[in-house]
């Protein structure tokens, strides 16, 4: 098992200096990769609790985000060349880029420009969106119905451009002839993609299957979610006779993490059981449940309110130093 950590960008108030912390930290102690959160805006709506979908579809949260719809969040992708500059051995990702708000080949071109900043430290995580009021607010309403076709396109083309030293592709968002589009990533064949996927484990099976995905990533999942999202990529694996085996891919979720004095209600609620913010002792017994469920890349998600960066930065430490030898 890997760590990794999702930077809080998406916060009522957050400051660069926090993310250059938390960043530092996290490379200091030789976790896998930092991630950040791609989200454009925050409708109003939002702050009344007055959403037309609940947050990522799951019934368990309500029509609501976490943070103000004043609020001073970063932005994700443009933190990315940022950390690339301020890092040197972490990995970076976005989990996940929403595709419908991005020209597939533009997106693709910056994403290899990317890999050359980070000298090839960049993982790409994807996913179709959810909310109608950000997909109005990115003039991609249009896309909101069609968003998981898009999503299986902007796969296609990354892949294309990615791989070939002209490329030119004919689909229902985007038709353009032979093009170079100019360096091509260091990593080879293309920077390893990640498949964000809240709904069906059987859809999102399909397509880290079909298209040869580095592996999926979840949100909020517990130890017996794990088992059953990788038990369906498997199945589908073994139902495309691929080569490649469930032990191959990556299986991350992104996790609230928050090290507590007192034990925290640990009674199964969902996604709303913080299986990852409670004493050393819970969070350790859930780890070694993560890890015979099959996690292999926890994503540790600070609370948007409530602890402060530097507690934050001690308990990555607590975690990595002290808890995580009991769990190997």
């Amino acid at each position: 098992m890997k760590l990794a950590l999702y930077l809080p960008n998406f916060r009522d108030k957050v400051t660069v200096s926090e993310i250059d912390d938390l960043a530092r930290v996290a490379e200091e102690l030789d976790f896998d990769s930092v991630w950040t959160l791609d989200r454009i805006v925050v409708p109003e709506a939002s702050d009344h609790e007055g959403l037309r979908k609940p947050f990522g579809f799951m019934k368990e949260f309500p029509k609501a985000l976490p943070v103000v719809s004043r609020g001073e969040f970063l932005h994700g992708l443009p933190l990315i060349p940022y950390l690339a500059a301020r890092t040197k051995k972490v990995r970076l990702g976005v989990s996940v880029i929403d595709t419908p708000y991005r020209a597939p080949g533009v997106l693709a071109a910056e994403i290899a420009t990317w890999d050359h900043l980070s000298g090839g430290r960049i993982n790409v995580g994807l996913g179709t969106g959810w909310m109608p009021e950000e997909f109005e607010a990115a003039s991609a309403a249009h896309l909101y119905d069609k968003r998981n076709k898009h999503l299986m396109e902007t796969i296609e083309i990354m892949q294309g451009i990615w791989t070939n030293e002209l490329f030119e592709y004919h689909g229902d968002f985007a038709s353009f002839q032979k093009c170079g589009f100019g360096v091509k990533p260091v990593q080879k064949p293309h920077p390893p993609i990640f498949f964000g996927g809240l709904g069906e484990p059987k859809i999102a099976a399909k397509r880290v299957s079909k298209y040869g995905l580095e592996g999926w990533i979840g949100v909020g999942d517990t130890p017996e979610d794990i088992t059953r999202w990788r038990s369906a990529i498997k199945q589908e694996l073994d139902k495309i006779g691929s080569p490649r085996s469930i032990d191959d891919l990556e299986i991350a979720s992104m996790l609230f993490f928050d090290i507590t004095r007192e034990k925290t209600d640990q009674t199964p609620r969902g996604k709303l059981t913080p299986t990852m913010m409670g004493t050393p002792q819970q969070i350790a017994d859930n780890l070694k449940r993560y890890q015979e469920a099959g996690l292999t890349l926890p994503l540790l998600w600070p609370p948007f309110k409530g602890v402060p960066t530097a507690k934050t930065m001690t308990d990555l430490r607590r975690l990595k130093e002290d808890i995580l030898p009991k769990v190997r």
